[in-house]
């Protein structure tokens, strides 16, 4: 059978990059084995140095960091995800500085009432404090907000790529075209990943876990408390996690690969105060519960099953993370460790 070509996944990826933003045909990773390729990209390469070595918080007032994740849709401030999050933090009462405005055009994707400032990449502020938005990513390990639209002077790269290598649930993240491509095809389509996918997907993750563990390390003195706002059961919540968080939450300790069982780490591996994970397990079942209220007061099905499909899809914000019920808990938690700073 002939191989699969790269290139018929192109226009799918482009249509992820909102105008007047473009795709960058180089940065394309659909498997794990092209996430660990990425590593070696001349601007991966020297994002990661950047990031990992240079990049520093600005001085001059109390800051806290929130680390939230990278989305299909670029730039990250576009998708619904973001915008619902940015949308509640802006509600609490955090404002960006206007320093971050996106370029002319962007605009567009908001819907007619939503407040342009969803889009504002700059530092939030509220009463003399500073909240830094941070995204995390891969291949790009840590992408200050400050820098989704431009970075050294040009567009930024975290505008212009598409990497859905690591998300072995969706069936479609192999590289068929690939003489290392292990992964099988079931009549329904779908991908299940081999012996080198696994591999691969061990050797990024733990990748990015070291880059994300040495740039938060050396700048935690400059935050007052740093914490992640993840979903449950996927690949970024999984760099974080120290083992005992990962085997309470079901994500796999290991996975076996080419060379035998191979361990995955987490951030909090390394040091379990370096950050704080949200939502909690508690959060998210409390949140279903306010939800279900929400769908009987909007005359809308509430059933068990019901509730259950509203919650994962998001209610049209991409996934739990942009839903107002689990939302108030971090604007909750913001606020609490806000009050001493």
């Amino acid at each position: 059978m002939a191989r699969m070509a790269k290139e018929i996944h192109f226009s799918v990826s482009a249509s992820k990059i909102r105008p007047p933003f473009e795709i960058d045909p180089t940065m394309l990773f659909y498997s794990p084995q092209e996430t660990v390729d990425a590593f070696d990209h001349p601007r991966v390469v020297q994002h990661h140095e950047w990031v990992a070595n240079d990049w520093e918080p600005p001085g001059g007032v109390p800051r806290i960091a929130l680390i939230i994740p990278c989305t299909k849709f670029k730039p990250y401030p576009t998708s619904r995800e973001h915008r619902s999050i940015n949308r509640a933090l802006i509600a609490a009462g955090w404002i960006p500085d206007g320093t971050g405005v996106p370029p002319l055009g962007l605009e567009d994707v908001l819907d007619g009432d939503e407040d342009h400032r969803l889009l504002d990449v700059g530092t939030m502020i509220r009463d003399g404090v500073a909240l830094d938005r941070i995204v995390i990513s891969e291949p790009l390990g840590l992408v200050p907000y400050t820098h989704v639209y431009e970075w050294g002077g040009s567009t930024s790269l975290a505008s212009g790529y598409d990497c859905p290598g690591l998300f072995e649930s969706r069936g479609t993240s192999v590289s068929p075209w690939r003489e290392d491509h292990t992964a099988t095809q079931t009549a329904s389509g779908r991908w299940t990943w081999g012996p080198a996918e696994r591999e691969a997907y061990v050797v990024a993750h733990n990748s990015l876990v070291d880059l994300v563990s040495q740039t938060l390390c050396r700048v935690r003195s400059r935050y007052e408390v740093i914490a992640a706002w993840v979903s449950p059961g996927l690949t970024h919540r999984s760099f974080l996690m120290d083992g005992i968080q990962r085997k309470a939450e079901g994500l796999p300790l290991s996975r076996k690969g080419v060379h035998g069982l191979l361990s995955l780490r987490g951030v909090r591996d390394q040091d379990s105060n370096l950050l704080r994970i949200l939502p909690t397990v508690e959060q998210m079942a409390d949140s279903q519960t306010d939800l279900a209220q929400r769908l009987e007061r909007e005359g809308r099905s509430c059933s068990p099953k019901a509730v259950q499909g509203v919650y994962a899809r998001g209610d049209g914000h991409d996934t739990p993370l942009g839903l107002p019920e689990l939302l108030a808990y971090l604007v909750s938690w913001i606020n609490d460790n806000t009050v001493n700073v």
